[in-house]
């Protein structure tokens, strides 16, 4: 679906308080010697992925409650977030699952995603669960299987998957594994972990030279005892021991609580090992809920320590931003837009902190007022700057205003019907 852009400008201009709000918040930040302009430019640059697997209804122990409209389709899935895209101007890219979501057609998907303008972005394997005409079973392991003949069967399927984000001009692949162990004794977790790495060395191997892998970790799981990568410290040795373009991917759900975040993301850039980041947000561990609507300061500090961190070490590569969350029971593409809108203003708040004033604080043991220059970049409202950027890159001003008033999810129920069912959670 397309919005007619003369549609968009109509709903930008009965938006009458916006101009006056910016022009406010602009004065006050070039007070403070912030260079509006060149921080609306360099806005650009944060384009979330959105995930082909997050555009239909996800799951709870309960099962799934209908919503009607979901995309039953590569297309239909490359449509909404070509529209979600359209109306916020954050989310150019687009995250393929493999055996999910497989681009049979591959010139027609390429045109496809550039007549929405996006862009793809890492591929996803997946042999945490076993498909229809699969030979051998994952039920004990995949990568980590102590049987060599599972172990190739996953290590092609990750090859295959990064044959398809070749053609397709993806440059990254994400490995996450549910392998581990589900009581005390049943794996020797020393094994599990070597045979692991092999599999992996085999897999960057296969890559493009200008690819990158990312490797994902996750502390449990239903049933579990042990999980294969059960921390980042797991993720960053995997990664080092691979090679210089294998990375750690942090994805917010996965710490157990209380877990400093902020600090594993300001130590792996510091290595420069901090390749992607998922995101969404909990209460309890991987509960991935809309981004930023729990614990919005954490997700501040984290974008903290990726300015700070990028500035202190440029080795660290450009990471890949991506929202990784089950939308049970709102609908999918509002969730998704309220989770861009947190990032953005996460991101904007980041960069209003300025740095060098807090270095020296810190060198003074300044308690006090390190806290007070962190407080005054959070608390500050920055959403009339991503009201700006938008309506200057012919987005919304108000994107989840106008999806509501428009009756778009009424629109999709009427082109898709009422029961189709989305691939992914």
């Amino acid at each position: 679906m397309k919005i007619e852009q003369n549609k968009i400008q109509d709903y930008n201009q009965k938006q009458e308080d916006h101009q006056a709000d910016f022009q406010f918040l602009a004065e006050r930040l070039n007070r403070r010697g912030v260079d509006v302009e060149n921080l609306l430019e360099d806005f650009k640059a944060l384009q979330i992925a959105i995930p082909s697997w997050a555009l239909g209804s996800g799951g709870t122990r309960f099962g799934r409650f209908a919503l009607g409209g979901q995309p039953g389709t590569l297309e239909e899935k490359m449509s909404d977030i070509g529209l979600i895209h359209q109306l916020t101007r954050m989310a150019g890219r687009i995250s393929l699952h493999i055996p999910w979501d497989i681009p049979e057609d591959v010139p027609h998907i390429q045109a496809v995603a550039g007549e929405y303008g996006l862009e793809f972005d890492a591929m996803n394997s997946n042999t945490f669960q076993d498909q229809k005409d699969q030979k051998l079973s994952y039920r004990f392991g995949s990568l980590s299987h102590t049987d060599a003949a599972v172990r190739q069967q996953a290590i092609d399927h990750n090859k295959q998957v990064i044959d398809y984000g070749e053609a397709l001009g993806s440059k990254s692949l994400t490995i996450w594994l549910a392998d581990g162990s589900s009581h005390p004794g049943q794996s020797n977790m020393h094994k599990a972990l070597r045979r692991t790495g092999d599999s992996i060395a085999e897999i960057y191997a296969h890559m493009p030279e200008d690819w990158s892998l990312f490797i994902e970790y996750k502390p449990f799981e239903p049933y579990f005892y042990s999980t294969v990568i059960p921390d980042w410290g797991t993720s960053y040795l995997l990664a080092t021991e691979t090679g210089e373009r294998a990375y750690t991917l942090v994805d917010l759900g996965h710490h157990l609580p209380g877990t400093n975040i902020e600090q594993i993301v300001g130590v792996l850039i510091s290595r420069g090992k901090l390749g992607g980041f998922h995101f969404n947000d909990s209460k309890y561990a991987d509960d991935d809920i809309t981004t930023g609507s729990i614990q919005p300061y954490q997700l501040f500090l984290i974008f903290m320590e990726i300015v700070q961190g990028l500035r202190e070490n440029d080795q660290n590569p450009s990471i890949a931003y991506m929202i990784d969350a089950s939308h049970n029971i709102k609908d999918p593409l509002l969730d998704l837009m309220e989770s861009l809108d947190a990032l953005g203003q996460a991101y904007i708040k980041a960069k209003l902190v300025d740095y060098d004033v807090l270095a020296e604080a810190q060198e003074d043991n300044d308690v006090t007022l390190s806290s007070m220059i962190l407080q005054d970049a959070f608390q500050t409202d920055v959403r009339p700057l991503i009201r700006e950027f938008r309506l200057r890159n012919g987005g919304l001003i108000d994107p989840l205003g106008f999806y509501r008033r428009e009756g778009i999810r009424e629109e999709l129920i009427k082109i898709r019907g009422s029961e189709t069912v989305a691939t992914g959670l």
